[in-house]
């Protein structure tokens, strides 16, 4: 999974930990990952130095992560800063309370970016397969 590796961005080391997570599920848990979540997130992700690095998660058809824009079009582009998403990731964070105070930005189908929290929770074990 090291495709999905960014120099220079926290993010990079939650997504190669979350395509980690996805690469271990059975086939029955990617296709109940699929049909809970039903949607792709692009992620557009800015680091300290104004670099940006997009990544895109497949929850709608493969149940994969890839390095680079969405293809087919995402259902919510996501639109944030590297600290952010780290912190959205570790739950230090509410993905609500960034929206509000304009640390996350959205493009798309706003009511499928709050399913976001529960497929990072992937990462760190915490979701229910």
């Amino acid at each position: 999974m090291s495709d999905l590796k960014v120099d220079g961005f926290k993010a990079s080391d939650i997504l190669v930990g979350l395509g980690s997570a996805f690469n271990g599920f059975t086939d029955t848990q990617r296709q109940a990952q699929v049909k809970k979540t039903k949607g792709i997130f692009e992620l557009r992700i800015t680091n300290a130095d104004k670099k940006e690095a997009v990544w895109t998660i497949d929850l709608k058809n493969k149940g994969v992560i890839v390095k680079g824009h969405a293809s087919p079009k995402a259902d919510v582009t996501l639109i944030m800063s590297d600290d952010t998403f780290s912190q959205l990731a570790s739950g230090k964070l509410d993905g609500q309370k960034a929206f509000l105070t304009g640390k996350l930005k959205t493009k798309g189908n706003v009511m499928l970016a709050t399913k976001l929290a529960a497929v990072l929770d992937i990462a760190k074990g915490k979701a229910k397969l």
